[in-house]
C-alpha cells in the first residue's frame, strides 16, 4: 500500500509538471479536484474477456439458422409445414422484443458478469434440450430449445459497445465493438457452413436421426468452456477505468432504479437524431434478418436441389461480412467519420443487391457467390458501424440500454420482414421478394443521410484538451476484482 502511495504521489508531480509543458503522458493519472486522484489504465485481461465474449456468441448464434437453412431436410424428417421450419429462426426476432426491456435494465444494474452467465447458461439450457428433440415426434422440442436459445440473445448481442467502453482504449473502441460483432456473424457463418455438411438430404430418415444427434451434441458439448470461463473470471469491470470517459462515469456513481432506466429510455426516445438512425438501421437489420431465414428458398428457386450450394452462399455471405465488420471497427477508429461510414456501407448493400438480382435471374452461379459475398460485406459492416454511431449520438445513455433498443426495433422489423417476405416468395415469386428488399434498402439510404452529425462520445474522449496516452498492466494486477 505504501509502496502505491509513493506511486501515485510521483504521478502528482508529473501531472503538475505536464500540465506546464502540454506534453500527454503514459499511464496517467487523471486529477478530478484537489482531493482526488484517478488511474486510468487498460489491462491485459481485456483481450480474455473479448475472447470468451466472441466464443460464446458464437455458439449462440450459429444456432439461428441451425434448422432453417437445411429447411427442406427438416420438413421431411419431422413432416412439418415450411412455415413451421420458418419459426425456429423467426423465433429469435419474436423473443427480443419482448425482453429487451427487462435484460436490459438488468444489464445496467448487474453488470457485464450477469450478462455474460445468463447468455452461456441460457445458451447451455436450450442447446441441452434439444438433445431430446431427435424423434420425428419432438418438433416442439426443437421450438423450445430455439426459444431459450434466443433468450439467451437478449444478454449477447447489446454487449459489444459495453464491453468495449468498459475494458478498452477509446482507440480501440470501434475496433473491439466490430470484433464482438464478427463473434455473432462467425456463428451465423458456421451456421449456413455445417449443417449442410452434417444433415445430408437423403431419404433414410434414420440416418437423419443420426445427424441430427451429432449436431446438437456437438453444440451442448461447444458451450461448457464458455460457461466455465465466465464462472472462474468474468468481472463487471476492471478495477481501474480505461478511459477519461469511464472515469467521469465512476465518478457519478448512480446507482441504477427502474426510475433511472426509464429516464434513460425517454432520452432515447425524444433524441430525434437517434430516432431517424434507428429506423435506417432497422431497415438493414431486418433485411440481412430476413434474407439469412429465407436464403435457402431464394437459392433453390433458382438452382433446384442446390441446398449445400445455399448454406455456402450464406458462408461466404457472413466471412466476407465479418472482413467487413472488422475494418469499418478499424476505419472508425482511424477516422471517426461515423455518419460517411454508415452511408457509403449501406448504399452499396443496396447497389449490390440489385446486382445479385441479375445474376440469379440469368441463373449465373459463380457470379452469384461473387455478387453474394460482396453484398455480405457491406451488409453486416453495417451491423458494428451502426452499432457505434449509435452510441455516438446517444452518450452518454448506457451503451447496452441504446443497442438493446436499437436491436428490440431490428428484430421487430425482422420478424415483420421474414413473414412478409416469405408470403411474398410463396404468392408472387423470389424476384419480387428481392426488388422490395432493394426498394427498402434505398429508404435507408435516404434516412442514413438525414441523420446529424452529433458525435457526443468523441466529445468525451476528447475532454481535457490533449489526449491522454495508456498502458496495459500486467494480468496480475487486473485480478483482484471479480464482482
Amino acid at each position: 500500500m505504501q509502496r502505491w502511495l509513493v506511486k501515485l504521489g510521483r504521478a502528482s508531480l508529473m501531472m503538475a509538471n505536464n500540465e506546464k509543458s502540454n506534453t500527454p503522458m503514459l499511464g496517467a493519472h487523471i486529477p478530478f479536484d484537489q482531493n482526488s486522484v484517478e488511474v486510468v489504465k487498460a489491462f491485459n485481461s481485456r483481450w480474455y474477456i473479448l475472447a470468451v465474449y466472441v466464443y460464446y456468441a458464437t455458439i449462440s448464434c450459429f444456432q439461428w439458422v441451425e434448422y432453417s437453412i437445411v429447411t427442406n431436410i427438416v420438413m421431411h424428417y419431422y413432416q412439418v409445414s415450411l412455415s413451421a421450419v420458418d419459426w425456429t429462426g423467426v423465433m429469435f426476432m419474436i423473443v427480443w422484443p419482448i425482453f429487451v426491456f427487462p435484460s436490459s435494465f438488468l444489464i445496467d444494474k448487474l453488470g457485464l458478469r450477469f450478462a455474460a452467465l445468463a447468455g452461456c447458461f441460457l445458451t447451455a439450457l436450450g442447446a441441452t434440450i434439444k438433445l431430446f428433440s431427435i424423434d420425428q415426434g419432438a418438433f416442439s422440442v426443437v421450438l423450445i430449445g430455439q426459444a431459450i436459445v434466443s433468450l439467451s440473445q437478449v444478454f449477447i448481442l447489446s454487449l459489444p459497445p459495453k464491453l468495449a467502453v468498459t475494458w478498452f482504449k477509446p482507440n480501440e473502441v470501434s475496433t473491439v465493438c466490430s470484433i464482438g460483432v464478427f463473434g455473432m456473424q462467425l456463428g451465423c457463418a458456421l451456421g449456413f457452413l455445417v449443417p449442410p455438411m452434417v444433415v445430408k438430404d437423403v431419404e433414410d430418415l434414420q440416418e437423419i436421426a443420426l445427424s441430427l444427434k451429432r449436431l446438437c451434441w456437438a453444440l451442448a458439448i461447444a458451450i461448457i468452456p464458455a460457461c466455465l470461463a465466465v464462472v472462474l473470471y468474468f468481472p463487471h469491470m476492471p478495477k481501474y477505468p480505461p478511459s477519461m470517459a469511464q472515469a467521469e462515469e465512476r465518478r457519478k456513481v448512480q446507482v441504477v432504479t427502474m426510475k433511472t432506466f426509464l429516464q434513460s429510455l425517454k432520452d432515447l426516445l425524444t433524441n430525434m437524431g437517434f430516432l431517424v438512425h434507428m429506423l435506417g438501421y432497422s431497415i438493414s437489420f431486418g433485411i440481412f434478418s430476413a434474407f439469412g431465414t429465407l436464403l435457402n428458398h431464394f437459392v433453390l428457386s433458382y438452382f433446384p436441389g442446390a441446398t449445400e450450394d445455399a448454406g455456402r452462399m450464406g458462408l461466404v455471405m457472413i466471412l466476407f461480412g465479418m472482413t467487413g465488420g472488422f475494418l469499418v471497427g478499424i476505419v472508425l477508429d482511424k477516422t471517426h467519420k461515423y455518419k460517411e461510414t454508415n452511408l457509403l456501407i449501406y448504399i452499396g448493400t443496396a447497389i449490390c443487391l440489385g446486382a445479385l438480382v441479375v445474376c440469379l435471374k440469368i441463373q449465373a452461379k459463380l457470379l452469384a457467390y461473387l455478387t453474394i459475398a460482396i453484398f455480405g460485406f457491406f451488409l453486416n459492416a453495417y451491423i458494428p458501424a451502426g452499432i457505434e454511431f449509435a452510441s455516438e449520438l446517444t452518450y452518454p445513455t448506457n451503451e447496452s440500454t441504446t443497442t438493446g433498443l436499437l436491436t428490440a426495433a431490428s428484430q421487430t422489423l425482422g420478424v415483420i420482414f421474414t413473414l412478409a417476405l416469405s408470403e411474398v416468395n410463396q404468392s408472387w415469386g423470389t424476384i419480387w421478394s428481392l426488388l422490395i428488399q432493394i426498394g427498402l434498402l434505398v429508404i435507408g439510404c435516404v434516412l442514413t443521410a438525414l441523420v446529424p452529425n452529433n458525435l457526443r462520445r468523441q466529445e468525451a474522449f476528447n475532454k481535457g484538451g490533449n489526449p491522454v496516452e495508456f498502458v496495459a498492466v500486467s494480468q496480475e494486477e487486473s485480478l483482484p476484482i471479480k464482482g
